[in-house]
């Protein structure tokens, strides 16, 4: 999980916290400091908690070496090094904005499951899925004759059509589907 959300927020952040606050662990090992936290704020925090838990870090990158949080100098070389991790993520989020308004403005697929109807093809754009497309259509002409959301999806079913999921159709999935691209 992304490590810009707060460490307690992250099940295996919740996973540390429970283990020093029972004071199961002596010492938290992580690859860099920025696997723990992205957020300086944060990191500062949590291991001020630490510290008063006779709780130590050793980041790998810097030969394993522990980081005494608790000594002036220790807590300045954190406070630097958790300083220059938050902007690194908030970089790598503008970078992704930047990436993703591009795709958009080419009209490419942005990612996540392709909405119903179509499908991803290899260039990351999308095409329509035929047998979605006909869902679509007699979702249509059923609505068009005067049903309701639900006996649309009861009888999209009767027909042997169903959701990606695999399960019931809802009013509301119905209302989405819909909404989807294409069919004519």
């Amino acid at each position: 999980m992304s490590a810009g959300k707060p460490l307690a927020t992250r099940t295996g952040g919740r996973r540390v916290a429970d283990l020093v606050k029972r004071g199961k662990v002596a010492a938290v090992v992580a690859y860099k400091l920025d696997r723990l936290f992205r957020d300086a704020a944060d990191c500062l925090n949590v291991t001020a908690g630490w510290d008063r838990a006779g709780v130590a870090m050793h980041l790998v990158d810097l030969g394993g070496q522990s980081i005494d949080t608790s000594s002036a100098m220790g807590r300045f070389f954190l406070t630097v090094m958790a300083g220059a991790a938050e902007p690194e993520r908030n970089m790598v989020r503008e970078r992704t904005a930047f990436a993703m308004a591009r795709k958009k403005e080419r009209g490419e697929f942005c990612g996540g499951e392709a909405p119903y109807g179509f499908r991803v093809v290899a260039d990351g754009g999308l095409e329509p899925d035929e047998e979605e497309q006909a869902v679509i259509a007699a979702a249509r002409e059923l609505r068009e004759a005067g049903l309701s959301l639900r006996r649309v999806g009861d009888r999209l079913a009767e027909r042997g059509y169903l959701p990606r999921s695999g399960g019931k159709w809802h009013a509301e999935t119905v209302k989405s589907l819909l909404k989807s691209g294409v069919a004519a």
